[in-house]
């Protein structure tokens, strides 16, 4: 079982592309999480805005939920076209985007996970998102990190440079 992490950018465009490639026909599942209102405006410390937030976060997390919903089946669809047995999941990250994808690794018993090296979510690190630095720590499993072409290619520019 493959778990491939799916947030919409690029960079995640390009995992569930590479995985089709190097995986084939293998059983995966393509993973979308979201947070809900709540947590996403404590993290930034919107503390005026997280409580006009709460009076309406049920709507607004129903309508986040829906969006990652639709993100993981137009993946899964694009997967099946790479030509993996994909099924889309959704989950809500409850204490981290990191942890979420971790939990969902267990709860499918994936072999490896692939992940972009930066996402939608979160500060960008020169290497590797915050997300994905975090996953590739923290896993037991074996994590796979795929750049996008952009970002491959800034790589290479980079590395012609010196």
């Amino acid at each position: 079982m493959i778990l491939v992490c799916y947030d919409g950018s690029p960079d995640a465009q390009s995992a569930v592309e590479s995985a089709g490639r190097l995986f084939g026909q293998q059983r995966t599942t393509i993973l979308t999480v979201w947070e809900s209102v709540v947590h996403v405006m404590a993290r930034g410390g919107a503390t005026t805005a997280l409580a006009a937030a709460e009076s309406d976060s049920d709507r607004i997390d129903a309508a986040s939920e829906r969006d990652a919903r639709a993100r993981a089946e137009d993946a899964a669809e694009h997967a099946r076209r790479a030509g993996l047995d994909a099924e889309p999941r959704v989950a809500e990250a409850q204490t981290g985007i990191a942890q979420a994808i971790l939990a969902e690794a267990d709860a499918v018993d994936a072999d490896v996970i692939v992940l972009g090296t930066r996402g939608l979510h979160g500060l960008k690190s020169v290497l590797l998102g915050s997300v994905s630095h975090e996953v590739l720590h923290e896993s037991s499993r074996p994590v796979m990190v795929i750049p996008s072409s952009e970002v491959a290619a800034e790589r290479e520019s980079h590395r012609g440079a010196r």
